[in-house]
C-alpha cells in the first residue's frame, strides 16, 4: 500500500466544499469531533470522486473495469460476508471450493476433484503463498540431505513488484535475469545457468507486466528436466499466471503451461484482472496436497468451527469470490473466449494502426500473450518528442496510456502500453487512434520547448506497475 505524509498532505490547499463542510481544513486529516448529515458528507465524497479519472479510458490497469449489474447487486448482497468466517457462511465457503476445483479442472489438475488451493485478496498474497511453500519444501528437502539451509535463491525474469517484496520480506535471494539487448524475456538457458542446489524455485510469467509477452514455461520446463538428468538439481516452477491463466486456457489451449507439465507445482492468477471479477480476489492452486507444506496451514476454532487457513490476510470480504463463481456459472469456457477473443482483435487492429502513424515501432502486436500491445520510438535520438510527452498529451484528453522504462539492463528503452481489456469498445479505439492523431500533429507544429526526460535514477520508473494485484 502507498505510505502517505499527513504533514505534505495538510499543507494542500483545501476545496471550499471541504471547507464549507469540514470548518477547518485540518480536520480533513484529523479525525471529526462531531457527527454530521449523511447525506451532506455522502454528497461532498461524491463530489470528491467526480475528480478521479475515467476508469474506461484507463489503458494502464490490468484490473476489471467494466461489470454486469448482477455482478453489482452480488456484490451489495454480500457486503456483510466474512470469508475466513466459513462456518456462518457455509454456503460462500462451498462456493470458494468450487472456484477452486474449477480452476484446477480449467488448469488441467491431474486430480481436480482433490487439488488444494485457495482464495485471496490479489494475485499477489496469491505469489506470496506459492513462494512460501516453494522455501518450506526447499528447506525440507535440504534438511533431509544435511545440508544448509541459510541462502535460499529464487529465479526469474523481469516480474512484477510482488516478487521482489517476497524475496525481501521472506529472506530469499533474488535472482532476476536481466534484459540483455533483444532479449526481454526469461529464457531457458539464463535459468539453467543460475541454479544451484539452493534454488527454491523458477517463477516462470505468463504475461510479464513491462512487455504482455508469456513466457516459455514449456521450454523452460524441458531444461529443468534436462538439469535434472544431468546434475540431480530436482528444481520445481511456480506460474505467476495474474493475467495468463484466465487468458491461455480459452485463446491457446494447446499451450504447454499449467498442470500437465510435471514440473509446474503452482499457479498463481488474478480474478480481478481476466477473470472478469471485481477488484480483489486472487487465486492460489497446487498441483498436488505434498506441493502445499502441512506446517503452512493453520486451524483456527475461535469462530464457531475448525478451519484450515492459508493466507497472509484473516478477515477479507466474500463479495468478489461470489461474484468469480457467478461469472464461472454466466460465461463458461464459450463466454470467456468470446470476450477474450474481442480484445485480442481491437489489440490487434490498435497495433496495425499506431504502427502506421510513423514514429512508432511495436515491441508486442497481441500475438502469444496478454490482450494488448506496446512501442518504443523509432528514432528516440531525432524525435521532437517522447513518449513520456505523447502520454502526458493524452492524459490531457483523458486516457492513460503509459510511458515507461523497462527493467535492468535496458533502463535505455523507453516504451508505451496499452491494455485491452472487457468494456473496451471498437468505438472507443477509434476515438483513442483520433486523439493519438491529434497529438502527433500537434507536436508537428508545436514541438515540446522542453520533453519530458527520463525518471531520475533510484525512482520507481523500472518497477512501474498498474496490475492491480
Amino acid at each position: 500500500m502507498p505510505l502517505h505524509n499527513t504533514e505534505e498532505l495538510k499543507a494542500a490547499p483545501t476545496s471550499q466544499v471541504e471547507s464549507d463542510l469540514l470548518n477547518d481544513k485540518t480536520e480533513t486529516y484529523e479525525f471529526p469531533k462531531d457527527k454530521q448529515d449523511p447525506q451532506t458528507v455522502y454528497q461532498t465524497i461524491h463530489d470528491q470522486l467526480i475528480l478521479d479519472g475515467n476508469s474506461q479510458q484507463n489503458l494502464a490497469t490490468f484490473c476489471t473495469t467494466w461489470i454486469e449489474p448482477e455482478v453489482k447487486q452480488i456484490m451489495d448482497e454480500s457486503a456483510d460476508k466474512n470469508m475466513i468466517d466459513k462456518d456462518e457462511y457455509p454456503q460462500t465457503a462451498a462456493i470458494e471450493e468450487r472456484c477452486v476445483h474449477m480452476l484446477a479442472d480449467l488448469w488441467n489438475s491431474p486430480e481436480a476433484g482433490s487439488t488444494i488451493g485457495c482464495s485471496t485478496t490479489g494475485s499477489s498474497e496469491a505469489a506470496m503463498l506459492g513462494g512460501l511453500a516453494l522455501k518450506w519444501n526447499w528447506r525440507k528437502r535440504q534438511r533431509a540431505q544435511g545440508k544448509s539451509t541459510d541462502t535460499p535463491n529464487l529465479i526469474m525474469g523481469p516480474v512484477q513488484v510482488c516478487w521482489h517484496k517476497f524475496c525481501r520480506y521472506f529472506d530469499v535471494e533474488i535472482r532476476e535475469v536481466p534484459m540483455e539487448g533483444e532479449r526481454l524475456l526469461l529464457t531457458p538457458e539464463e535459468v539453467r545457468k543460475r541454479c544451484d542446489e539452493n534454488t527454491i524455485g523458477v517463477i516462470v510469467t505468463l504475461g510479464v507486466t513491462f512487455t504482455l509477452q508469456f513466457e516459455p514455461v514449456h521450454e523452460i520446463s524441458l531444461a529443468l528436466d534436462q538439469l535434472h538428468a544431468d546434475t540431480g538439481l530436482d528444481i520445481p516452477i511456480h506460474v505467476d499466471g495474474a493475467s495468463g491463466a484466465f487468458l491461455a486456457p480459452f485463446i491457446q489451449p494447446d499451450l504447454l503451461w499449467d498442470f500437465r507439465l510435471l514440473r509446474v507445482k503452482s499457479i498463481n492468477a488474478s480474478g480481478h484482472k481476466f477473470g472478469l471479477a471485481p477488484l480483489g480476489v486472487g487465486w492460489a492452486l497446487w498441483r498436488e496436497k505434498h506441493d502445499l507444506p502441512e506446517e503452512l496451514i493453520f486451524d483456527v476454532n475461535y469462530l464457531g468451527g475448525n478451519m484450515p487457513t492459508f493466507a497472509l490476510n484473516f478477515s477479507r470480504p466474500g463479495g468478489e469470490i461470489i461474484c468469480q463463481y457467478y461469472n464461472f456459472l454466466r460465461l463458461g469456457k464459450e463466454g470467456y473466449r468470446d470476450i477474450q477473443t474481442e480484445c485480442y482483435a481491437l489489440g490487434r487492429v490498435l497495433a496495425e494502426k499506431i504502427a502506421e502513424f510513423g514514429p512508432f515501432k511495436i515491441i508486442y502486436d497481441g500475438d502469444g500473450g496478454i490482450p494488448g500491445l506496446c512501442w518504443e520510438l523509432k528514432d528516440p535520438a531525432s524525435s521532437s518528442f517522447t513518449l513520456y510527452d505523447f502520454a502526458d498529451r493524452l492524459r490531457e484528453r483523458g486516457w492513460l496510456v503509459p510511458a515507461y522504462s523497462m527493467p535492468p539492463n535496458r533502463e535505455d528503452l523507453v516504451i508505451q502500453r496499452i491494455l485491452i481489456r472487457h468494456g473496451f469498445t471498437r468505438k472507443m479505439a477509434y476515438d483513442l487512434l483520433n486523439e493519438m492523431q491529434s497529438v502527433l500533429n500537434h507536436f508537428a507544429q508545436h514541438p515540446p520547448e522542453k520533453s519530458l526526460a527520463l525518471t531520475p535514477v533510484g525512482a520507481e520508473s523500472s518497477s512501474y506497475d498498474h496490475s492491480g494485484r
